[in-house]
């Protein structure tokens, strides 16, 4: 794969959630040397900076906005700001998560249980609800979620996870056949697979980083993915080693 040009996405505005580190701020990075606005909004406004920092020396363009996807109103809020000053959306990628704890379904926490829930369905909603409208004055609208395996494939003390996840899959799934014939918007739901992430670390703890791909690997497929013409409801799984 090569990198797409820096005019690429030149004009447009693109949005990404959990964007202070891992496959977040990596696609964040890619899409403005893409060059977009690239919208960054996480919990950690320290990390949110220097990813924003990073851009701007590399000569891409960003704005920070730091937001607690679980607070109230905080995507409406989020979704205002966007529409007062670029009266637009034209890509959005839902990318925060949360992994609650690996246990089995009968000891999950519902605290924690709930706080994924909502971080990982409810918020996704949210952002959907919120940002349709912009989507929808845009004359290439794309969203992208990331999903796991498990959501597909349950595997036994990932349940709270998958569940989120497959949650999910069946909201952007039904977006996907709702927008698609009466807007231009298209959805699709990516895999990124095995990945040199801090979530991917607290999940396996042993494992040598240096045996999966890096998140700029994923990135790098993300920004290629949007310049292509895919069917809304696309799905894609990277399964690169590397």
């Amino acid at each position: 794969m090569s990198a797409a040009p820096a005019t690429t996405f030149e004009g447009q505005i693109a949005l990404v959630t959990g964007a202070s580190r891992g496959i977040g701020a990596a696609t964040a990075k890619a899409l403005a040397a893409a060059g977009a606005h690239v919208v960054l909004t996480g919990r950690d406004t320290k990390a949110l900076e220097t990813v924003e920092e990073a851009i701007f020396e590399a000569g891409g363009s960003a704005t920070i906005a730091p937001v607690d996807l679980v607070e109230p109103d905080g995507i409406a809020r989020l979704a205002t700001a966007v529409s007062q000053r670029w009266g637009k959306l034209d890509i959005l990628v839902i990318n925060a998560a949360i992994l609650p704890e690996l246990t089995s379904v009968a000891d999950i926490d519902q605290r924690v249980f709930n706080k994924a829930l909502t971080t990982n369905v409810l918020a996704s909603q949210a952002l959907i609800a919120n940002f349709d409208p912009l989507l929808r004055k845009s004359p290439n609208a794309r969203v992208i979620g990331m999903t796991t395996t498990v959501a597909g494939a349950p595997r036994a003390f990932w349940g709270a996870y998958g569940a989120t996840k497959a949650a999910l899959e069946v909201l952007l799934d039904c977006y996907a056949q709702e927008t698609e014939k009466t807007s231009k918007i298209r959805v699709a739901i990516v895999n990124p697979g095995a990945t040199r992430t801090a979530m991917r670390a607290r999940a396996y703890p042993g494992e040598d980083p240096a045996t999966v791909k890096t998140p700029e690997t994923v990135a790098e497929r993300m920004v290629e993915l949007l310049t292509e013409p895919f069917p809304s409801g696309h799905r894609e799984f990277l399964n690169q080693s590397k």
